[in-house]
């Protein structure tokens, strides 16, 4: 455990510099009602809860990912919550044409978009690199290549509308840590891209804002599992985390840090 916490002590320093930072001043509900959203990775976990809060405040969603059956069930709960309305397509982001057609789909469906809100992520392993570089060149493919596909797909609908792209990322996409580097890497491509792209709307004043969220250790199924037994402090809740996301991305904010864990 000695080498454990010389790891994680200086991560866990820089962890506490970004305690948290929370969009709840200046928020109302109002200000995502009638919104045309698309909420990818919405059949468990934040985009699930993202898909509850956004039905909530009367949104109109569209929800992705690879589960049609999750998909379903969801959607009736989100009508049941007061969804302006709610529809799934399901399919896979490791093909970039079944990406941009999640976003023809919002076309032709809601009329147009106010939101894009990326949060899919691909399955890797939580161990030492193991020399798999065919498992990069997929993660990347899903947890950046189709970002950025959807982005451009979406670009046109966004500048009519002044919407908002939100980018679900990671600690591990701001700092290096050991065990994820394939998920690492594809977190850090999303900081890179997306940092840059703000950058150039700035300067083409293209009124479409950028949310780049810095989640620490969530309670979701697949991040429980894989670090519950290296980290020192409890998950924070996702049903919060979504929430502090939506609250971010209507007040336009370049970055939200998120707690990285509950005591």
């Amino acid at each position: 455990m000695g080498r454990l916490q010389k790891i994680l002590i200086p991560f866990l320093g820089l962890v506490l510099a970004f305690w948290f930072y929370s969009a709840r001043d200046n928020f109302k509900p109002e200000m995502l009602k009638g919104k045309r959203v698309i909420v990818t990775g919405a059949s468990t976990g934040i985009g699930e809860q993202m898909a509850y809060h956004l039905a909530r405040m009367g949104a109109h969603i569209l929800i992705t990912a690879r589960t049609e059956a999750k998909l379903q069930k969801v959607v009736e709960q989100c009508l049941e919550l007061g969804a302006a309305s709610a529809r799934y397509v399901s399919g896979t982001m490791e093909d970039m044409a079944f990406a941009e057609h999640v976003v023809k789909e919002a076309e032709t469906l809601l009329g147009g978009l106010d939101m894009l809100i990326l949060n899919h992520v691909g399955t890797s392993y939580f161990g030492y690199f193991n020399g798999d570089v065919e498992h990069v060149r997929k993660l990347l493919e899903i947890n950046f290549l189709s970002y950025v596909a959807m982005t451009v797909s979406a670009l046109p609908m966004l500048k009519q509308s002044e919407g908002s792209i939100v980018v679900v990322s990671s600690m591990a996409g701001k700092v290096g840590f050991p065990f994820t580097v394939p998920y690492s890497a594809t977190k850090f491509a999303l900081d890179g891209f997306f940092s840059s792209l703000r950058q150039e709307f700035s300067i083409q004043s293209i009124n479409v804002s950028i949310t780049l969220c810095i989640l620490g250790f969530i309670d979701t199924e697949n991040a429980v599992r894989a670090a519950a037994h290296l980290l020192l402090v409890a998950p924070s809740p996702r049903a919060e985390c979504a929430l502090e996301i939506l609250k971010g991305a209507a007040l336009r904010r370049r970055e939200l840090y998120y707690r990285y864990g509950a005591t």
